[in-house]
């Protein structure tokens, strides 16, 4: 993959963005499916939880979430994603879940310490398509977007099945497709089609019983699958219609067997307090939408008071993206990179994505193959010596900012000069031979380019 550098630019010797460069050095990888995922597509599921039977909920103080430990059962069976998340329904305080949109915000949200997640079609609808949450997205897609999502995590992750995307029929095949793309949980509405999004003007409801009959052929598909996926049923008619008609089909959706009750767009802490009233033995989910929606944002601990079990935060991940990323398109747009503080060093990426897990378990498959060189003593490890090591490459403007600052593993060499052309007449193989025996730190390279760009090699 080449990159034409001085061609968009000719008054620079780099202007390519950090990810452009990087991806020059990038190497595919599997990613690794979780025991969760991997038991959960082999058929090893638990019989089906009578919800309704659970205590009442008692309340304790929040507490800052801990990441999902597996658990093994006297058999040695490990756990579902469906039941580790009935068990943090079973647990005491209100539960925080990040809404994600990809592999990557997901595998953020873990990292992060939350016990589950939510995908949220508002940002998938944004991130895949560019498009705004009004049924532009279809079932296929919403499933292959979960299915990377749900492989890149341990933790259960609820998706967001809209309004079944049809009729009874079609919810039956949605909750069948959510169970085998490896959801722990599955959330339905009643809302027409095409759908709005959540908080939205336009809004419209099907009938009390053509809502009711959604939910009770998502049980029944539950039933055929062998599965224990979790069933939160939503209702938009608090918006469509009025808040009594909301309570009613609440109530009716807890009759026909759902798991999980929520109401969206609830405009004031009166109607959530009357809202978790409603079924007390059947789990609450509350939607904190943020940057202004109908429903007021309240703290964790007082939701759990009121009677929340979940609360999702649907917009956080996918707003301070799209915010993050205009601010680094102005920045390139005006000659700059983005400044360090605003995103994470290579190495820091490398870490979060995986890299150097991969490459230490690539060499247990190592063979003289894919050598990239012999070391200088002819050893045929590729792993050792000067070419395992890492080299830094550092390019400042004239202007005395700074332009580019990475670092790539010492064997890609033929990779470089896609980045710095300036590179390309230098016999950076040479230098390396010299520098073998060298401690980290060294400076291979240290010159000005024809357009006067600092450009220093360092070899770490």
């Amino acid at each position: 993959m080449n990159f034409n550098l001085q061609s968009m630019n000719p008054s620079s010797s780099f202007v390519a963005t950090r990810d452009q460069a990087l991806s020059v050095f990038n190497h595919p990888f599997s990613q690794s499916h979780s025991f969760l995922v991997s038991n959960f597509k082999n058929g090893s599921f638990l019989s089906p939880i009578n919800t309704h039977t659970r205590r009442p909920k008692t309340h304790t103080s929040f507490t800052t979430p801990k990441r999902f430990q597996p658990i093994t059962g006297c058999l040695g069976e490990r756990n579902t994603p469906a039941k580790a998340l009935r068990q943090i329904l079973e647990s005491p305080g209100a539960h925080q879940g990040p809404a994600c949109f990809d592999g990557l915000s997901a595998k953020l949200v873990e990292r992060a310490g939350f016990q589950y997640c939510f995908t949220s079609g508002f940002s998938i609808s944004a991130a895949r398509l560019g498009l705004p949450d009004t049924g532009f997205i279809s079932y296929g897609e919403m499933v292959d977007q979960g299915q990377q999502i749900t492989q890149a995590v341990s933790i259960p992750v609820i998706g967001d099945g809209d309004n079944g995307y049809g009729n009874a029929m079609n919810v039956k095949r949605t909750v069948k497709g959510y169970i085998r793309a490896g959801f722990a949980g599955i959330i339905l509405e009643d809302q027409v089609s095409p759908k709005a999004c959540g908080h939205t003007q336009g809004r419209k409801v099907v009938s009390r019983e053509e809502a009711v009959m959604r939910i009770k052929a998502a049980v029944d598909a539950r039933k055929e699958s062998g599965s224990d996926i979790v069933i939160v049923a939503r209702t938009d008619s608090r918006q469509a219609l009025s808040l009594e008609e909301s309570l009613w089909r609440s109530r009716a959706f807890a009759d026909a067997g759902a798991d999980v009750l929520f109401i969206d767009a609830l405009s004031s802490k009166e109607e959530m307090k009357a809202f978790c009233e409603v079924s007390q033995l059947v789990p609450k989910m509350a939607n904190m939408l943020e940057g202004g929606g109908k429903t007021p944002i309240l703290a964790p601990l007082e939701l759990e008071e009121i009677g929340y079990k979940l609360v999702a935060y649907p917009l956080s991940l996918i707003g301070v993206s799209i915010r993050a990323m205009q601010d680094s398109l102005t920045a390139l747009n005006g000659g700059r990179i983005p400044p360090p503080g605003s995103m994470p060093s290579f190495e820091e990426i490398k870490e979060i994505l995986g890299f150097n897990n991969y490459y230490e378990e690539e060499k247990r498959y190592a063979t003289s193959k894919y050598q990239l060189y012999a070391d200088r003593d002819g050893s045929r490890d590729p792993f050792s010596g000067i070419w395992s090591r890492t080299l830094r490459i550092k390019i400042t403007g004239r202007d005395g900012f700074e332009k580019l600052d990475v670092r790539v593993p010492a064997g890609f060499l033929e990779g470089i000069t896609n980045i710095v052309p300036a590179l390309g007449g230098v016999n950076l193989k040479a230098l390396l031979d010299d520098a073998a025996e060298e401690v980290g730190g060294k400076v291979l390279l240290d010159f000005n380019d024809t357009m006067g760009d600092r450009i220093q090699v360092f070899l770490e």
